[in-house]
């Protein structure tokens, strides 16, 4: 059964959202940073960002940063958003927080992506005040402070920003900085489903099932769980589920359980993926499989479910007791269309964080050659020529290193190509 806490906006591509830790899209906008006019005209957009036009810039450098129009670029992204951060614009600002916070190109550095956060959330920019609460309630690179976290994330929820809402509400849910209260977290969990936050529907389904500050209600859990999943919810899709499984509410149907566990697996949902392997290993609504349930179960573990873990412990020990082959068939290698997304997705997530490493770990050679290349830069005395000289030469192997790992990106971008294709053309195979 899936509890979720806090996510973040994602727009373009998403990392494991399972737990309480923060992973974040490369890109983010709101409502205060409109593109230009001119957005969708790559060369019009080039233009209006060399005259120095703060949110073309940025627009600009969203291109090179998707790859939308030109191939995926990271220098030049981050030489875009540097320019327009450069002129106080908020969303540059927060953007290139994100990207030293999650190493999205660049090497990590927590003290610049809290720099950049601030600069933005200081102009009240709302998704960089979430972001600024975000690391003080994870304690990332800062100490953990809750008071901070809750006092940026008001700020940002002041604005309707609904994952802020949502995250208030959270706070109250769990007595982080506040007195626990049921009703005021129910409170603010509706204010951000008004606006449309799937996390917190999802949040108020959960709250019905379990009674938290009011009746137990399934009619309205199962109607919260399926307006989050009608808006992306991962974890919904497990949650009704798990209804179904259980018969909470709606009769036991295993065939729908298991249809809504495969939607939220091949998202990486870990929860759905440790039921998906219970099912088969007592089979719930299909032959007893153990393949197919060693499998699952391995997948929810390898996410670091706890409940996957112990469940593909205990299973294994089972099988290898049973003797007579039965270990050696159950890890025999599967055919499930089903299984196959959920690995990919796996992979996706992978090749994803190899990618922006790769990227981060050219510009990081590229940045050791820049310090050689401009030792004594702006002096013209004979030794800091000399310096100077023997810079230059020192930092062709630094250059020629970051082309060694952006070279090795770029094919890990056509093998993620492949991946993704593969994935679009099983979306559609139905649950077994």
């Amino acid at each position: 059964m899936s509890f979720q806490t806090r996510v973040t906006v994602t727009a373009f591509f998403v990392f494991a959202l399972v737990s309480a830790a923060r992973a974040q899209a490369p890109v983010q906008t709101s409502a205060q940073a409109t593109a230009p006019p001119q957005d969708n005209d790559f060369y019009s957009l080039r233009e209006h960002a060399a005259a120095g036009d703060a949110q073309a810039q940025f627009a600009l450098a969203n291109h090179y940063y998707r790859g939308v129009g030109v191939p995926q670029d990271y220098r030049q992204a981050l030489l875009w958003y540097g320019k327009s951060a450069n002129q106080g614009f908020a969303p540059a600002q927060n953007q290139l927080g994100n990207i030293y916070e999650h190493k999205f190109g660049v090497p990590r550095d927590y003290k610049r992506a809290l720099a950049y956060y601030r600069s933005a959330a200081n102009q009240g920019y709302a998704l960089a005040q979430y972001n600024l609460g975000g690391m003080f309630e994870d304690a990332v690179g800062v100490k953990r402070d809750y008071k901070q976290a809750l006092d940026w994330y008001r700020k940002a929820a002041d604005q309707n920003l609904s994952q802020a809402e949502k995250q208030v509400g959270y706070f109250y849910q769990r007595g982080y900085e506040v007195k626990q209260d049921f009703a005021q977290a129910h409170a603010w969990y509706l204010r951000a489903a008004g606006h449309g936050n799937s996390d917190a529907e999802n949040q108020l389904g959960f709250m019905a099932e379990e009674g938290w500050g009011q009746p137990k209600n399934y009619d309205d859990a199962l109607a919260w769980f399926q307006k989050a999943a009608e808006h992306g919810s991962d974890d919904a899709k497990e949650n009704i589920g798990y209804m179904f499984q259980k018969g909470l509410g709606v009769p036991t149907d295993y065939a729908k359980a298991m249809s809504w566990f495969v939607e939220a697996a091949a998202h990486g949902n870990s929860d759905a993926e440790n039921q998906l392997g219970w099912m088969y290993q007592f089979g719930q609504g299909v032959e007893e499989d153990d393949a197919r349930a060693l499998t699952w179960y391995g997948l929810a573990a390898d996410q670091g479910n706890i409940q996957g873990k112990n469940n593909l412990q205990r299973f294994t020990d089972d099988l290898q007791e049973r003797g007579g082959g039965a270990w050696q068939n159950a890890t025999a290698n599967v055919s499930d269309a089903a299984i196959a997304r959920a690995q990919n997705w796996v992979k996706i997530q992978d090749l994803q964080r190899q990618i922006a490493g790769l990227e981060g770990d050219a510009q990081n050679q590229d940045d050791l050659a820049d310090q050689l290349e401009h030792t004594g830069k702006g002096k013209n005395d004979g030794i800091t020529k000399l310096f100077n000289a023997m810079g230059s030469v020192g930092a062709v192997k630094y250059h020629v290193e970051a082309e060694k790992y952006r070279a090795e990106a770029a094919r890990l971008r056509d093998e993620l190509a492949q991946i993704e294709s593969q994935n679009q053309s099983t979306a559609s195979v139905p649950a077994p």
